[in-house]
């Protein structure tokens, strides 16, 4: 069945102010369809899908619309629907449209040049390059440009992972247990999950896999005090807070109020009462200074870049820049090193980025060990040891999405000398 032909139009409006890269492209597209009630499910589906085939693909597409015929915006949308939903879906294309569609549909795009089949911007393209080589950083973007499939963490506070797998069966819901986490699932296709019982009773949260594993590095144990420091919206603190069996005390810290709003509905459903969240102003706010010493294990998933996750944020790569990740360095070291005080002797900190570049990842945990002699490196190979995680590392987790099926997430684990 076709789609109306008004999608194509609507589709134009939301890119363009997309691709003024203001804020996030989920935002301004919630912002798009609040404002457009009418739009049916089907055709705001169309709409999302169609532009984040745009930014995933955007230099092959700006290539290919240097031919064709109209206004540029409407060929970058028309290719970006044709991806997402079919050529065959759209309505109201005008002759010459559709064949031009039909004639770019022919191209082979392992023909095109390296950089265009990347679809990175060029100093990404050309710094991952230099790292890693051609080949290597091809089959990196090919997977980052592919969105990501559904991962769920199981609270084991309130359910078994085989159980959960079974109820999601009968719905019916296609998953799989996930590689190296041990209460992820994996689902391909993506269900309506805020109806499902299982959602509502805080049985399952939405978590990428590699995300679960970050958590449990931190190896939170019953009765400790822990401090995930940029909690977020929360969802590796509802994860430690079940690895500590609802026991001790979990403090969640973050700069934003309304991120730490996101928290306090699924922390209700979670069942967990040892968290709490804490507004602070900044890395050294007096909530802060008030535990040094006093905590048994700080995670650290700094602000960064945000690379690692261009399967579900395909805009980042263009809203990020070199003097960008340059300000977020500055960051992660204050941080890091804010967080370190809050560390008893023995005490584990856990730096982590979902994050590809050098510059966010192994340098500031170079940078940290030089500025702080009293922690030692934990090589990540023994963490994944005592966690039971089957995963081959030396120094440091470096989750890849064309190796590990996973975000791209580093992460580095210190200790403070006793």
């Amino acid at each position: 069945m076709r789609l109306h032909p008004a999608v194509v139009n609507h589709a134009e409006q939301v890119l363009r102010e997309v691709l003024r890269f203001t804020g996030p492209a989920d935002v301004i597209l919630s912002h798009y369809f609040r404002e457009h009630p009418k739009l049916g499910s089907r055709e705001r589906n169309a709409v999302a899908e169609g532009i984040y085939a745009v930014l995933r693909n955007k230099l092959a597409y700006a290539s290919f619309a240097e031919s064709g015929f109209g206004p540029a915006m409407r060929r970058l949308v028309l290719l970006g629907l044709a991806d997402a939903v079919g050529a065959d879906s759209l309505a109201g294309l005008a002759q010459e449209e559709a064949d031009w569609l039909h004639r770019i549909a022919q191209i082979e795009r392992h023909s095109l040049p390296a950089a265009l089949r990347a679809n990175l911007p060029a100093w990404l393209y050309d710094k991952l390059v230099a790292r890693d080589g051609e080949a290597a950083t091809l089959q990196l973007a090919e997977a980052l440009n592919r969105s990501a499939p559904l991962d769920l963490r199981v609270n084991a506070l309130k359910a078994k992972r085989e159980d959960v797998i079974a109820e999601l069966s009968t719905a019916p819901i296609e998953c799989e247990p996930t590689p190296y986490a041990p209460l992820g699932i994996r689902i391909r296709k993506k269900p309506a999950l805020q109806n499902l019982p299982l959602f509502k009773s805080g049985a399952i949260e939405v978590q990428d896999e590699g995300s679960q594993l970050l958590a449990q590095i931190v190896g939170a144990k019953r009765g400790e005090m822990v401090v995930d420091f940029c909690a977020g919206a929360g969802g590796k603190t509802l994860a430690l807070g079940a690895a500590m069996r609802n026991t001790g005390r979990l403090y969640a810290f973050d700069v934003s109020d309304k991120r730490l709003a996101k928290l306090k509905p699924r922390l209700a459903r979670s069942g967990l009462s040892n968290v709490y969240p804490v507004v602070i102003a900044h890395e050294n706010d007096a909530k802060v200074k008030r535990l040094v010493a006093k905590i048994d294990r700080v995670l650290v998933d700094a602000p960064c870049s945000g690379l690692g996750t261009l399967r579900r944020n395909p805009d980042m790569k263009w809203r990020q820049t070199p003097e960008s990740v340059l300000e977020l360095n500055a960051k992660q070291a204050a941080i890091l090193s804010s967080a370190a005080r809050l560390l008893k002797p023995g005490g584990r900190l856990v730096y982590a980025t979902c994050s590809l570049l050098d510059e966010e990842n192994e340098a500031i945990a170079a940078q940290f060990l030089e500025a702080h002699p009293d922690f030692s490196l934990v090589p990540m190979k023994d963490v994944l040891a005592e966690q039971k995680i089957p995963l081959e590392m030396q120094d440091y987790l470096k989750l890849m999405p064309h190796l590990h099926q996973t975000d791209g997430f580093f992460a580095a684990v210190f200790e403070r000398k006793k």
